[in-house]
């Protein structure tokens, strides 16, 4: 029984774990094919940053390379997608908001879902602009801090006009202009870094010292961003 009970529990985490990378390719699939679609078509990763970047977190998710060939073809020719990058806004309690990156080609079936769950979750809807003015659109990289020193981070960061530099135990964050994304190649040299991406940082952080709410809060984040339309959730948490 007991070789039984734990072939059950492996098959049951097996599955759970390929539903979660099946997840995952198709988001990376909708953002490598959104990239396509705004530069009019434009497949070639050289002259499209963000479908090289794209392309860049695909692999770094060990997505195949045929999945990311289908996601390109679909930005293109008579039968292209129409997906489109939507973001919404919301509010929890205690003045934590979000912003909610989606890429969508049906923004009623996505904003109904988003609804929903922040509905569910003591969450509420915002107007479009009700909280996008409290972030700062800007690029972030993550560098880890066992690929490169402080002084490396600060070269880069100075060579990239760098916002603000954040770290933590294993990681830098810089965050750049969002215009500099296009220059990495020539601005960046041997240093190895993590991702890069346009990112909304806000303007001030709310800590939440309420244990409890804080892990409701984040199980909404949670619950957002296992949305398949849902690319990712910007906090000031």
């Amino acid at each position: 029984m007991s070789g039984h009970s734990k072939w059950a529990n492996i098959k049951r985490k097996k599955e759970a774990n390929d539903k979660v990378k099946g997840n995952v390719f198709g988001k990376m699939s909708r953002i490598i094919t959104l990239a396509v679609l705004e530069h009019g078509g434009l497949t070639d990763p050289a002259h499209n940053v963000k479908l090289r970047l794209a392309i860049e977190k695909a692999r770094a998710v060990n997505m195949p390379n045929d999945n990311i060939k289908r996601a390109i073809e679909k930005g293109v020719g008579p039968d292209k997608s129409q997906l489109q990058e939507i973001f919404y806004e919301g509010f929890v309690t205690d003045g934590i908001t979000f912003i909610i990156q989606t890429t969508t080609d049906n923004h009623n079936r996505t904003l109904t879902e988003i609804r929903n769950i922040m509905d569910r979750n003591g969450g509420k809807m915002g107007a479009a602009g009700s909280v996008m003015y409290q972030y700062t659109k800007c690029a972030r990289m993550v560098i880890n801090k066992s690929n490169a020193t402080e002084e490396a981070v600060l070269k880069t960061a100075d060579k990239l006009q760098a916002l603000d530099i954040d770290e933590d135990e294993t990681h830098y964050y810089i965050y750049f202009p969002f215009e500099n994304l296009g220059h990495l190649k020539n601005l960046l040299d041997d240093l190895k870094f993590d991702s890069a991406g346009i990112d909304f940082k806000p303007q001030t952080h709310i800590e939440i010292a309420d244990l409890n709410k804080l892990s409701k809060i984040e199980a909404l984040i949670d619950t957002l961003e296992a949305l398949d339309d849902v690319h990712k959730v910007f906090t000031n948490l």
